[in-house]
């Protein structure tokens, strides 16, 4: 069978997207559930007026909570041709030519993504995200489709940038990011 040049090529607006899931959207709306709700409850119980106690209630729910769903929405991280585009409360692009290393790390049972950039900065994302209480499961496999994107598309003049103080044969690299620059 025979491709024709159109299907031949892939398409230049190609993709990936990955956000916070529902449940890790929801995570906010937690503490409102277990504290607000009832201490509202039980000042209305305790003689307060009805408004006192629904007031309050519905500032939380109808206009806090909505509110972030809105802002949480939004982050992620979109994987382009060119670049990582996280999106945080600023958006900004990572070129694929920049990134040293993209790594699991795990701060306080939470496992997140980081991509280490050239120039020593380092950027934690907030989805593709894993942790107890917000777990994901698909986060390994985000992972490793992040990872494939930027070998497929660093580009053929790539080089790893050598960490500062590590030789040739000599002592690993301090702990924290072996790609911040020297003092």
């Amino acid at each position: 069978m025979e491709k024709t040049q159109v299907a031949a090529t892939p398409p230049e607006h190609v993709y990936v997207r990955y956000r916070l899931t529902v449940l890790q959207r929801l995570l906010p709306a937690l503490p409102g559930l277990v504290v607000v709700v009832p201490s509202q409850v039980l000042l209305w119980l305790n003689g307060g007026s009805l408004a006192s106690a629904v007031v309050p209630g519905l500032l939380i729910w109808g206009v806090l909570l909505p509110l972030v769903q809105i802002i949480s929405r939004r982050f992620g991280v979109t994987l382009t041709p060119t670049a990582a585009v996280v999106h945080n409360l600023r958006r900004r692009a990572i070129p694929w030519a920049d990134v040293q290393a993209i790594q699991i790390e795990s701060v306080l049972g939470s496992r997140a993504v980081v991509i280490y950039e050239a120039g020593g900065r380092h950027t934690r994302l907030r989805a593709p995200m894993s942790g107890f209480l917000s777990w994901d499961r698909g986060f390994e496999e985000k992972f490793h489709t992040i990872g494939r994107w930027w070998l497929q598309h660093r580009g053929p003049d790539w080089v790893p940038v050598p960490p500062p103080g590590v030789w040739w044969g000599g002592p690993p690299a301090s702990h924290g990011n072996p790609y911040t620059p020297t003092a």
